[in-house]
């Protein structure tokens, strides 16, 4: 028979969680921030890593889109047996009527040098290459001028330089507001244009462009061609880059190189994603010692608050009520270090991305992982804490005080 005076037994709701576990976070506030911290830094490093690779890897990807993987590069071997190292004469044109050829345009070799002015030793050069081109150049590679004008159908007969931005930086060009000229060749040229640099032809943004019947005509070219540069249709690249050798030389193929340099940036994107593996091995590291330190510092509030778990057990606390109030705890830390942890790798990405002129991205997997990651420790972390703190006997711990 229930005569009323049964004592009901305790209840510990999910708010009463919460202030119980906050408030003994807030009893030790210093160690609390130092222990979040170290999640926070494991967290950020997460964060960051994942965050600057697709901001990094979306303008690879942006250079791409722009550029186009179906440009093709045409150079005589260089390896054992390539002969004299050129490619024949009738090169260009033979390209030029391959069927899966959109565009095509060739650099040649001019034997110049180009100054400033004609008071500098001809020996300082500046590495600066004297190379002739047709008109359809800025097209076939999807440039861009960044002052003056390209390469024209009068202006390749007559002498007039176009500048790589590399060249033009070395010889201090900065703008064609007035009429600039440079000593090449042993005569006074004028420079018609300043080139943005070539991602996909790193070798003309050191170059001072000449049209190639002005190398012929006024510098003694040979008009033969060193590099050829080849558009060609999207969906017939390999099959194309196949046929390529035998077109330009049918007598000798295996002289002629044909590359993709799309290749190199695809490259570089996957030696990204491998050293982004190690970033986040290092940032999982750092994570662990974080929940290492959660870990130290519930064990060592355990055995400091011994007084106070035997007092609540004393009035009518469970250890379930026990290991909930540590368990807390930990969590608590372990979020807090989270999201302070994404604010600061967040942060550090946008920072970084726009120094760099990237887009930002932040991942959602990088935030919603990053999170979990930072509670799973936490849990992981509290665990053992938790249950040793519900383990104690209310005698022995009201005693140990």
């Amino acid at each position: 028979m229930n005569d009323g005076n049964q004592i009901e037994s305790s209840k510990l709701r999910f708010g009463d969680v919460f202030r119980v576990g906050a408030s003994g976070l807030k009893s030790r506030t210093l160690r609390a921030v130092l222990s979040a911290l170290g999640v926070a830094i494991g967290i950020a490093s997460l964060v960051g890593v994942l965050g600057l690779s697709e901001s990094s890897k979306s303008d690879l990807l942006d250079q791409l889109s722009a550029l186009g993987t179906n440009l093709l590069t045409i150079q005589a071997g260089t390896g054992f047996g390539a002969g004299d190292a050129s490619l024949p004469e009738p090169a260009v044109s033979m390209v030029g009527r391959v069927g899966t050829v959109d565009t095509v345009s060739a650099t040649s070799q001019v034997d110049a040098s180009v100054y400033r002015n004609d008071f500098i030793p001809s020996g300082q050069t500046g590495g600066i290459t004297v190379l002739a081109t047709d008109e359809n150049l800025l097209d076939t590679l999807n440039g861009s001028v960044a002052a003056g004008t390209f390469l024209s159908e009068p202006t390749i007969q007559y002498p007039a330089v176009v500048l790589g931005s590399v060249a033009a930086q070395r010889l201090g060009i900065t703008d064609l507001d007035h009429p600039v000229m440079v000593w090449l060749g042993e005569r006074w040229v004028e420079v018609i244009g300043i080139l943005d640099p070539f991602v996909l032809a790193a070798d003309l943004d050191r170059a001072a462009i000449i049209g190639d019947q002005a190398a012929v005509d006024y510098f003694d070219g040979d008009d033969i061609a060193s590099t050829i540069y080849v558009r060609v249709d999207s969906d017939w690249v390999v099959q194309t880059r196949d046929l390529l050798p035998a077109t330009v030389d049918p007598e000798n193929p295996e002289e002629v190189e044909v590359s993709r340099p799309s290749d190199v940036l695809e490259a570089e994107a996957a030696a990204e994603s491998a050293f982004n593996t190690l970033f986040l091995g290092l940032g999982a590291v750092a994570l662990l010692v974080g929940g290492i330190g959660i870990a130290n510092v519930m064990v060592i509030g355990v055995i400091e608050r011994r007084g106070e778990i035997g007092l609540r057990r004393a009035i009518g606390a469970t250890k379930a009520h026990i290991r909930w109030q540590f368990l807390a705890e930990s969590l608590f830390l372990s979020a807090i270090g989270g999201v302070a942890g994404i604010v600061i790798g967040s942060g550090v990405t946008a920072a970084y991305a726009a120094l760099q002129g990237w887009r930002i991205i932040i991942p959602s997997l990088a935030v919603t992982g990053g999170f979990a990651a930072a509670l799973a420790i936490g849990a992981v972390a509290g665990l053992y804490p938790a249950m040793r703190a519900a383990r104690m006997s209310p005698t022995e711990a009201l005693r140990s005080e």
